[in-house]
Protein backbone atom coordinates (compact mmCIF):
# COMPACT_ATOMS: atom_id res chain seq x y z
CA UNK A 1 0.00 0.00 0.00
CA UNK A 2 1.48 3.36 -0.70
CA UNK A 3 -0.16 7.13 0.38
CA UNK A 4 -1.15 7.44 -3.02
CA UNK A 5 -3.97 4.90 -2.87
CA UNK A 6 -5.84 7.66 -0.91
CA UNK A 7 -5.97 11.28 -2.90
CA UNK A 8 -7.18 14.46 -1.41
CA UNK A 9 -6.74 17.73 -3.76
CA UNK A 10 -8.60 20.76 -2.60
CA UNK A 11 -9.41 23.29 -4.73
CA UNK A 12 -12.59 26.10 -5.12
CA UNK A 13 -13.47 24.60 -1.23
CA UNK A 14 -13.95 21.55 -2.08
CA UNK A 15 -11.89 19.08 -1.36
CA UNK A 16 -12.64 15.59 -3.10
CA UNK A 17 -10.75 12.45 -1.84
CA UNK A 18 -10.52 9.65 -4.31
CA UNK A 19 -10.30 5.82 -3.08
CA UNK A 20 -7.41 5.02 -5.62
CA UNK A 21 -6.94 1.51 -5.77
CA UNK A 22 -8.58 0.52 -8.64
CA UNK A 23 -7.19 -2.67 -9.63
CA UNK A 24 -8.33 -4.79 -6.76
CA UNK A 25 -12.01 -2.41 -6.83
CA UNK A 26 -10.88 -0.04 -4.48
CA UNK A 27 -11.16 -2.66 -1.43
CA UNK A 28 -9.10 -1.04 1.49
CA UNK A 29 -6.41 -2.70 3.32
CA UNK A 30 -5.59 -2.00 7.67
CA UNK A 31 -3.30 0.80 6.73
CA UNK A 32 -5.37 1.97 3.49
CA UNK A 33 -8.62 2.71 6.22
CA UNK A 34 -5.97 4.84 8.58
CA UNK A 35 -5.27 6.79 5.55
CA UNK A 36 -8.84 7.07 4.88
CA UNK A 37 -9.63 8.31 8.05
CA UNK A 38 -6.77 10.83 8.34
CA UNK A 39 -7.43 12.59 5.03
CA UNK A 40 -10.90 12.91 5.79
CA UNK A 41 -9.82 14.11 9.32
CA UNK A 42 -7.40 16.73 7.25
CA UNK A 43 -10.00 18.03 5.19
CA UNK A 44 -12.20 18.60 7.93
CA UNK A 45 -10.29 20.82 9.83
CA UNK A 46 -8.69 22.51 6.78
CA UNK A 47 -10.13 26.01 6.76
CA UNK A 48 -10.40 26.24 3.08
CA UNK A 49 -12.74 23.27 2.68
CA UNK A 50 -16.50 23.81 3.15
CA UNK A 51 -17.81 20.30 1.81
CA UNK A 52 -15.70 16.99 0.80
CA UNK A 53 -16.23 14.83 -2.08
CA UNK A 54 -16.04 10.96 -1.66
CA UNK A 55 -15.22 8.84 -4.65
CA UNK A 56 -13.35 6.07 -5.86
CA UNK A 57 -11.51 5.07 -9.09
CA UNK A 58 -11.96 2.91 -11.72
CA UNK A 59 -14.88 0.66 -11.75
CA UNK A 60 -15.93 0.71 -8.21
CA UNK A 61 -16.37 2.65 -5.17
CA UNK A 62 -15.27 0.29 -2.84
CA UNK A 63 -15.73 -3.48 -2.99
CA UNK A 64 -15.04 -3.61 1.00
CA UNK A 65 -12.21 -4.86 3.24
CA UNK A 66 -9.29 -6.22 1.46
CA UNK A 67 -9.08 -9.27 3.45
CA UNK A 68 -8.40 -11.09 0.64
CA UNK A 69 -4.68 -9.53 0.23
CA UNK A 70 -3.73 -11.43 3.48
CA UNK A 71 -4.85 -14.43 2.19
CA UNK A 72 -2.74 -14.26 -0.77
CA UNK A 73 -5.71 -13.65 -2.72
CA UNK A 74 -7.82 -10.99 -3.97
CA UNK A 75 -11.21 -11.47 -2.95
CA UNK A 76 -13.20 -8.77 -0.84
CA UNK A 77 -15.07 -8.75 2.03
CA UNK A 78 -18.01 -8.31 -0.33
CA UNK A 79 -17.10 -11.48 -1.87
CA UNK A 80 -15.21 -13.21 0.75
CA UNK A 81 -16.25 -15.09 3.83
CA UNK A 82 -14.77 -13.33 6.76
CA UNK A 83 -12.44 -15.15 9.35
CA UNK A 84 -11.41 -14.44 12.70
CA UNK A 85 -7.74 -14.67 11.18
CA UNK A 86 -8.09 -12.10 8.41
CA UNK A 87 -9.75 -9.77 10.88
CA UNK A 88 -6.49 -9.04 13.10
CA UNK A 89 -5.34 -6.18 10.79
CA UNK A 90 -8.22 -3.92 11.32
CA UNK A 91 -8.98 -1.93 13.87
CA UNK A 92 -12.49 -0.59 13.09
CA UNK A 93 -13.34 1.64 15.97
CA UNK A 94 -11.58 4.80 14.37
CA UNK A 95 -12.76 4.01 11.11
CA UNK A 96 -14.26 5.87 8.06
CA UNK A 97 -17.44 5.31 8.57
CA UNK A 98 -17.43 6.70 12.15
CA UNK A 99 -15.34 9.35 11.24
CA UNK A 100 -17.65 10.50 8.78
CA UNK A 101 -20.52 10.53 11.27
CA UNK A 102 -18.15 12.38 13.58
CA UNK A 103 -16.93 15.31 11.66
CA UNK A 104 -18.87 18.42 10.77
CA UNK A 105 -17.94 19.47 7.03
CA UNK A 106 -20.55 18.01 4.54
CA UNK A 107 -19.58 15.11 2.81
CA UNK A 108 -21.17 13.92 -0.76
CA UNK A 109 -20.06 10.47 -1.91
CA UNK A 110 -19.78 10.21 -5.60
CA UNK A 111 -20.91 6.68 -6.13
CA UNK A 112 -18.87 5.79 -9.47
CA UNK A 113 -20.07 2.13 -9.19
CA UNK A 114 -20.13 -1.41 -6.73
CA UNK A 115 -19.94 -0.43 -3.05
CA UNK A 116 -20.08 -4.13 -1.57
CA UNK A 117 -19.50 -4.76 2.21
CA UNK A 118 -17.78 -2.54 3.89
CA UNK A 119 -17.89 -0.38 1.09
CA UNK A 120 -21.25 0.04 1.72
CA UNK A 121 -21.24 1.23 5.44
CA UNK A 122 -18.79 4.34 4.08
CA UNK A 123 -20.78 5.29 1.30
CA UNK A 124 -24.06 5.15 4.25
CA UNK A 125 -22.22 7.51 6.25
CA UNK A 126 -21.29 10.05 3.34
CA UNK A 127 -24.41 12.84 3.60
CA UNK A 128 -25.33 12.91 0.30
CA UNK A 129 -24.94 10.18 -2.15
CA UNK A 130 -25.00 10.89 -5.71
CA UNK A 131 -25.04 7.67 -7.69
CA UNK A 132 -24.06 6.87 -11.72
CA UNK A 133 -26.42 4.81 -13.71
CA UNK A 134 -23.77 1.83 -13.42
CA UNK A 135 -23.67 2.26 -9.69
CA UNK A 136 -24.99 -0.26 -7.38
CA UNK A 137 -24.77 -1.56 -4.01
CA UNK A 138 -24.21 -5.13 -2.45
CA UNK A 139 -25.48 -5.26 1.02
CA UNK A 140 -23.91 -8.90 0.86
CA UNK A 141 -23.28 -9.32 4.54
CA UNK A 142 -25.80 -11.96 5.42
CA UNK A 143 -24.69 -14.01 2.32
CA UNK A 144 -21.33 -14.04 4.13
CA UNK A 145 -22.07 -15.27 7.11
CA UNK A 146 -21.42 -11.65 9.17
CA UNK A 147 -23.10 -8.32 9.40
CA UNK A 148 -22.35 -4.64 8.78
CA UNK A 149 -19.84 -3.78 10.88
CA UNK A 150 -19.18 0.06 11.11
CA UNK A 151 -22.56 1.88 11.32
CA UNK A 152 -24.53 0.44 8.38
CA UNK A 153 -27.11 -1.51 11.08
CA UNK A 154 -28.00 2.00 12.80
CA UNK A 155 -27.58 4.34 9.53
CA UNK A 156 -29.93 2.06 7.03
CA UNK A 157 -32.91 2.08 9.29
CA UNK A 158 -32.72 5.84 9.10
CA UNK A 159 -32.00 6.46 5.91
CA UNK A 160 -35.07 4.37 4.33
CA UNK A 161 -36.90 3.13 7.61
CA UNK A 162 -37.19 0.32 9.81
CA UNK A 163 -39.10 -2.01 7.16
CA UNK A 164 -36.75 -1.50 4.05
CA UNK A 165 -33.14 -1.57 5.67
CA UNK A 166 -35.34 -5.02 6.91
CA UNK A 167 -35.23 -6.73 3.66
CA UNK A 168 -32.16 -5.08 2.45
CA UNK A 169 -30.46 -6.64 4.77
CA UNK A 170 -32.34 -9.57 5.63
CA UNK A 171 -32.03 -10.88 2.33
CA UNK A 172 -28.19 -9.27 0.74
CA UNK A 173 -29.33 -9.03 -2.67
CA UNK A 174 -27.99 -6.71 -5.04
CA UNK A 175 -29.50 -3.01 -5.78
CA UNK A 176 -28.56 -1.45 -9.17
CA UNK A 177 -28.89 2.43 -9.25
CA UNK A 178 -32.51 3.01 -10.04
CA UNK A 179 -34.12 0.90 -7.22
CA UNK A 180 -31.81 2.67 -4.61
CA UNK A 181 -32.98 5.86 -5.89
CA UNK A 182 -36.18 4.29 -5.01
CA UNK A 183 -35.28 3.23 -1.86
CA UNK A 184 -34.17 6.78 -0.79
CA UNK A 185 -30.59 5.16 -1.04
CA UNK A 186 -29.26 7.76 -3.13
CA UNK A 187 -30.17 11.63 -3.47
CA UNK A 188 -30.00 11.43 -7.85
CA UNK A 189 -28.74 9.22 -10.39
CA UNK A 190 -26.98 10.67 -13.40
CA UNK A 191 -24.70 9.46 -16.20
CA UNK A 192 -21.85 8.02 -15.41
CA UNK A 193 -20.13 10.31 -17.62
CA UNK A 194 -21.96 13.16 -15.38
CA UNK A 195 -21.14 11.95 -12.33
CA UNK A 196 -18.44 14.32 -10.99
CA UNK A 197 -19.66 17.36 -12.67
CA UNK A 198 -23.02 16.99 -10.85
CA UNK A 199 -21.01 16.02 -6.96
CA UNK A 200 -19.08 19.39 -7.67
CA UNK A 201 -22.27 21.38 -8.34
CA UNK A 202 -23.89 19.91 -5.46
CA UNK A 203 -20.80 20.63 -3.16
CA UNK A 204 -20.01 23.86 -4.89
CA UNK A 205 -23.57 25.10 -4.05
CA UNK A 206 -23.12 24.05 -0.33
CA UNK A 207 -19.50 25.02 -0.08
CA UNK A 208 -20.92 28.73 -1.17
CA UNK A 209 -22.95 29.52 1.78
CA UNK A 210 -21.74 30.30 4.98
CA UNK A 211 -19.29 27.50 6.29
CA UNK A 212 -19.97 27.96 10.11
CA UNK A 213 -23.81 28.33 9.91
CA UNK A 214 -23.71 24.73 7.21
CA UNK A 215 -21.11 22.71 9.87
CA UNK A 216 -23.62 24.02 12.80
CA UNK A 217 -26.57 22.78 10.73
CA UNK A 218 -25.15 19.20 10.39
CA UNK A 219 -24.13 18.95 13.69
CA UNK A 220 -27.20 19.39 15.10
CA UNK A 221 -29.06 17.30 12.48
CA UNK A 222 -26.63 14.57 13.50
CA UNK A 223 -27.34 15.67 17.23
CA UNK A 224 -31.17 14.99 16.78
CA UNK A 225 -30.69 11.48 15.73
CA UNK A 226 -30.24 10.68 19.50
CA UNK A 227 -31.92 13.75 21.21
CA UNK A 228 -35.36 15.22 21.66
CA UNK A 229 -37.20 17.89 20.44
CA UNK A 230 -36.64 19.85 23.58
CA UNK A 231 -33.08 18.84 23.63
CA UNK A 232 -32.14 19.79 20.21
CA UNK A 233 -33.97 23.14 20.36
CA UNK A 234 -32.23 24.01 23.16
CA UNK A 235 -28.76 23.19 21.71
CA UNK A 236 -29.73 24.75 18.48
CA UNK A 237 -29.89 27.85 20.57
CA UNK A 238 -26.71 27.70 21.95
CA UNK A 239 -25.28 27.10 18.55
CA UNK A 240 -27.03 30.26 16.93
CA UNK A 241 -25.80 32.53 19.41
CA UNK A 242 -22.14 32.50 18.57
CA UNK A 243 -23.06 32.84 14.87
CA UNK A 244 -25.24 35.63 15.15
CA UNK A 245 -21.99 37.07 16.39
CA UNK A 246 -19.77 35.80 12.66
CA UNK A 247 -19.04 38.44 9.80
CA UNK A 248 -20.61 35.80 7.89
CA UNK A 249 -23.91 36.39 9.50
CA UNK A 250 -23.53 40.30 9.11
CA UNK A 251 -22.72 39.51 5.24
CA UNK A 252 -25.55 37.47 4.97
CA UNK A 253 -27.84 40.12 6.00
CA UNK A 254 -26.32 42.83 3.65
CA UNK A 255 -26.82 40.71 1.00
CA UNK A 256 -29.92 39.77 1.60
CA UNK A 257 -30.84 43.52 1.64
CA UNK A 258 -28.34 44.83 -1.48
CA UNK A 259 -30.09 41.77 -3.40
CA UNK A 260 -26.53 40.36 -4.04
CA UNK A 261 -24.73 36.89 -3.93
CA UNK A 262 -23.12 37.12 -0.17
CA UNK A 263 -19.46 36.65 -0.03
CA UNK A 264 -18.56 34.56 3.02
CA UNK A 265 -15.45 34.24 4.64
CA UNK A 266 -15.98 31.32 7.21
CA UNK A 267 -15.51 33.71 10.23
Amino acid sequence: MTTDEVLLEVADHIGTITLNAPGRMNTISGKMLQLLSEKLLEADTNPDVRCIILTGAGRAFCAGLDLGSQAGKTESLGVLDNTEANMVEFDLRGAPPIVLHGIDTPVVCALNGGAAGYGLDIALGCDIRIAADNAKMAPGFAKRGILPESGGTWLLPRIVGYARAAEIAFTGRTLLAQECLELGLVNSVVPAEQLMDAAREMAGEIASNAPLAVRAIKRMMRAAETETFEQNVHHVFLQLLPLFRTKDFKEGVAAFIEKRPPQFIGR
